[in-house]
């Protein structure tokens, strides 16, 4: 039984559960016990869909995200696209050693990379679209699963459903393109799977606003029999886009909404953002209808880990920080910085095991100019001080800094609260990692 912060600030509506960037249209995968949820992007000054790569994020608890950047672009397809917008929702699979991104890039198909390693660097093997219908723009969203025969499927499309049968090299595909009879309520965004003999294919439901709605089939090729919704039709957000996995024990629907953007602003732009609930099957294998995002259930499935050198740029929330690769051309191209930390601003990781105790804590970090404190807090900004690491001016070079901690055990949310000085108050450092003994 996981412990319970009675003065924790864990937001009571079920927030995004990335803040530092826009993030749309989760592509969630579990592998070797972690989850890789991939996403589209859209940039802080997008209006209308701006959106030039895929990001990728991991977890093991559900709550607690290490960003791992940008793992590919639209520059991965220049050999036949030289644009640069349209890196719309991805579908990401695991086959033989190797992993398979699958990239709509609107108005020109469905393109697809390659890669040794979830984190890339992911390549075009084909130099070409995999999908094209030029006739039309319906190429968008795919989404491949490969059936317990091995047999890959690709389904797509908006606003007509699609699929076509891969082939063993997930690079090819055998027959012909097939276009769905009308699924009720389907727009875009289909999620296919199989659980339990099952065969699902959630999606965005029709426009606008968009819910999320489902359909099963005892055969990966239809029919399709429309079931309901998992989420339905809601003013409170615009757009969606599933993802649903099993983790744990547990099961999951991923999203997208504005809630983030809504800090900023009722008016609407394409800034999206990444939620996630737990949900529940029924005996017969139905879904569970679902509220709203901000009304589900997210619980953390296991405590974290502080002994260990733990990437600052993982976190629960840290709205208001931002991210950035520490060295793209690095072997670890995907490590992060937490950069654009102001005064008042913190970075909380949740259900931190302290276990019998800890006694100093360690921070790598870099400073421009004249830097700032980190303020170590137990369960809320304002909760108690374990301890204050100063940290000093770097010639912009990352040094380790070191504080003694005050007694502490047992299970508490973590908060970093940064604080300036009278020369400044934004802007105060970058933070590569830290570590407790």
């Amino acid at each position: 039984m996981m412990a319970q912060n009675a003065n924790s600030e864990w937001p009571k509506l079920n927030m995004p559960i990335i803040q530092t960037k826009y993030t749309a249209d989760p592509a969630p995968l579990v592998y070797n016990d972690t989850i890789y949820l991939y996403t589209s992007h859209d940039e802080d000054d997008a209006e209308g869909f701006k959106m030039q790569n895929w990001l990728l994020y991991t977890s093991t608890d559900m709550v607690n995200w290490q960003d791992r950047g940008p793992v590919a672009s639209l520059r991965d397809f220049n050999k036949w696209y030289k644009g640069d917008n349209g890196a719309w929702a991805i579908s990401v699979v695991h086959r033989n050693g190797k992993w398979y991104m699958y990239c709509p890039i609107h108005g020109h198909g469905i393109g697809v990379l390659v890669s040794d390693s979830p984190y890339g660097p992911f390549k075009d093997p084909i130099g070409k679209p995999l999908v094209w219908q030029k006739e039309h723009w319906d190429d968008i969203d795919p989404s491949v699963f490969v059936d317990d025969d091995g047999q890959a499927y690709m389904y797509w499309g908006n606003p007509n459903t699609y699929y076509v049968k891969l082939n063993e090299d997930m690079i090819s595909y055998s027959g012909d393109i097939v276009k769905l009879p009308k699924i009720q309520d389907y727009q875009e965004g289909p999620w296919f799977y199989k659980r339990n003999g099952h065969y699902y294919l959630a999606f965005a439901s029709t426009c606008c606003p968009e819910g999320i709605g489902y359909a099963m089939s005892d055969s990966p090729t239809g029919p399709w029999e429309y079931k309901g919704h998992i989420m339905d039709h809601t003013p409170r957000t615009r757009g969606n886009h599933p993802g649903i996995i099993d983790y744990k024990g547990k099961s999951y629907c991923f999203g997208q909404n504005y809630d983030i953007f809504r800090f900023q602003t009722s008016r609407h732009a394409e800034r999206r953002s990444v939620s996630a609930a737990e949900m529940e099957y029924n005996a017969d294998g139905t879904i569970k209808e679902l509220p709203y995002f901000q009304d589900c259930k997210l619980e953390q499935i296991e405590n974290f880990n502080p002994y260990r050198k733990v990437e600052a740029e993982t976190m629960a929330w840290g709205y208001g920080l931002k991210t950035t690769q520490k060295n793209p051309w690095a072997r670890d191209h995907w490590n992060q910085l937490v950069t654009d930390i102001d005064e008042g601003e913190y970075l909380m990781v949740k259900g931190v095991d302290f276990k019998k105790g800890a006694s100093s804590f360690k921070v790598s970090a870099s400073c421009h100019l004249y830097g700032g404190f980190m303020e170590i807090r137990l369960d809320s900004k304002e909760g108690t001080c374990i301890g204050t690491v100063k940290i000093d001016h770097t010639k912009g070079e990352l040094r380790e800094f070191e504080t003694k901690l005050k007694s502490v055990q047992g299970v508490h949310d973590l908060y970093f609260v940064f604080k300036g000085s009278p020369m400044q108050k934004g802007n105060l450092f970058m933070l590569d990692w830290w570590e407790i003994k």
